[in-house]
C-alpha cells in the first residue's frame, strides 16, 4: 500500500485529468478537490475516485471543457446551467455566486442543474464557513437507495451538508449521506476486501448482506445489483426526499429515476451571520454549545465527545503528517489510468513533494 504526501496526491490527479483534456486550471482545481477528501479520511472521495470519473469523460458524459453559466438571477438567487463541465469546477463557481450575494444582501441561494459529479460536500460547506458565513448545500443523485419500507432503488444517497465558523479554528462540519452509508464507502470495502456491517445493504433478492459486491450490478448478471437503506430508517428517507426535492425539483435537474448517471442536482445557500446578529454574538453561542456537548458525561464505551467535523479535522493533521495510504487495489487502477494516457506516474511522483 503506497503512502503519498498531499502534494503528490495533487500532482497525479491533474496530470490525469490535464491529460483527459482539461484546462490546466480546472484540472487543478479538481485535483486540490480529491486531495481534500483523502486529507479528510473520506477516501471513497478522494484519488481512488478518479478511475471513474476518466472513465465518463471518456463516455461523454463529463465535459471537461464545459462552461458554466448564469441562466436566471435574482438579488438574493442564482440558478445555473452546469454544462457538464467538471462538477468540481461548476459548484466552485456556485459558491462564489452564492457567497457575493450573501455578502450584498444578507443570504444567496443557488441551483445548479447539467452538473456533474461534485464529490465531497463538505468542501464546499468548509469554504463558505472558512469566509466567515454559515454553508448549506444538497445534492442529488441518480437512484440506489430504497425507500423506508421498500427494497427497489427509487432515491439517491443525496448527501448534505452544513458548515459553521467557529471564529479562530476549524469550522463545525456535518456532512454525510441520507442513506446509511455512501455508495463509494461500499467499492472502498470491495477494494480491501472487506465485509460491510449488515444493515448497509440489501442483496438483489431484497436480504441483508456483508458482501460489498452485492451492492454493485455483475456484467454477467443483467439483474444482480441490490440497493442501498437509509440512514435512520424513516428519518434518512425523510431528508433523502427534501435534498430530491430541493437539488432536483426546485433546480430543474429532475429527482429519482430522472436522475442521469454521474450527474448532481444542486442547492447551495450561504449566510451572511452578521445580517442576523453581530458576530460576537453568534460566536459567544457557538463556543458556549460546543463547550456544554465537550464537557457532557462521557457514555460508557466512549473516551471522550467529538463534534462534527472532528474526525474529518484528526485525520487531515495525521495524514499532513504521516501521508495519504492508497490501497494496493485503488493505486493499480489510478497507474493504469495514467498509462492510458502515456503518462509515467514515478517520474510525476519524483517532483519535488
Amino acid at each position: 500500500m503506497p503512502t503519498l504526501t498531499p502534494k503528490q496526491v495533487t500532482d497525479v490527479c491533474a496530470a490525469i485529468f490535464e491529460a483527459a483534456g482539461a484546462p490546466e486550471d480546472r484540472a487543478q482545481i479538481v485535483a486540490e478537490h480529491l486531495t481534500r477528501a483523502n486529507l479528510c479520511g473520506h477516501d471513497s472521495h478522494g484519488i481512488q475516485n478518479v478511475p471513474a470519473l476518466i472513465s465518463l469523460i471518456k463516455e461523454g458524459m463529463i465535459k471537461p471543457q464545459g462552461e458554466w453559466n448564469v441562466v436566471r438571477e435574482t438579488p438574493s438567487t442564482a440558478l445555473i446551467d452546469g454544462g457538464l463541465g467538471l462538477g468540481q469546477v461548476v459548484c466552485q463557481g456556485a459558491i462564489k455566486v452564492a457567497m457575493n450575494k450573501a455578502r450584498t444582501v444578507g443570504s444567496g441561494s443557488v441551483g445548479v442543474y447539467n452538473c456533474t459529479h461534485i464529490g465531497r460536500l463538505g468542501d464546499y460547506t468548509t469554504t463558505i464557513a472558512e469566509g466567515g458565513m454559515i454553508g448549506v448545500i444538497y445534492a442529488n443523485s441518480m437512484p440506489g437507495v430504497a425507500p423506508y419500507g421498500g427494497r427497489t432503488r427509487v432515491l439517491g444517497t443525496n448527501p448534505l451538508s452544513y458548515a459553521f465558523p467557529t471564529g479562530d479554528g476549524d469550522p463545525i462540519l456535518v456532512d454525510f449521506a441520507t442513506s446509511v452509508v455512501a455508495a463509494g464507502k461500499v467499492r472502498a470495502a470491495q477494494h480491501r476486501g472487506e465485509k460491510i456491517p449488515e444493515g448497509w445493504v440489501l442483496d438483489k433478492d431484497g436480504k441483508p448482506t456483508t458482501d460489498p459486491s452485492d451492492l454493485f450490478l455483475r456484467a454477467s448478471e443483467p439483474n444482480s445489483a441490490g440497493v442501498l437503506l437509509p440512514a435512520a430508517g424513516h428519518k434518512g428517507y425523510s431528508l433523502a426526499v427534501v435534498v430530491d426535492l430541493l437539488g432536483g425539483a426546485l433546480t430543474g435537474s429532475g429527482s429519482s429515476k430522472k436522475v442521469a448517471k454521474a450527474r448532481n442536482g444542486v442547492f447551495v445557500q450561504a449566510f451572511n451571520i452578521e445580517s442576523f446578529v453581530p458576530m460576537e454574538v453568534y460566536l459567544q453561542n457557538l463556543k458556549g454549545l460546543v463547550a456544554e456537548v465537550k464537557n457532557a458525561s462521557v457514555a460508557d464505551g466512549f473516551d471522550e465527545i467529538l463534534v462534527p467535523g472532528e474526525p474529518e479535522l484528526r485525520s487531515k493533521q495525521k495524514r499532513l503528517a504521516d501521508g495519504i495510504p492508497i490501497p494496493d487495489f485503488a493505486w493499480q487502477e489510478v497507474i493504469k489510468t495514467a498509462k492510458d494516457f502515456g503518462l509515467d506516474l514515478d517520474t510525476i511522483l519524483s517532483l519535488p513533494k
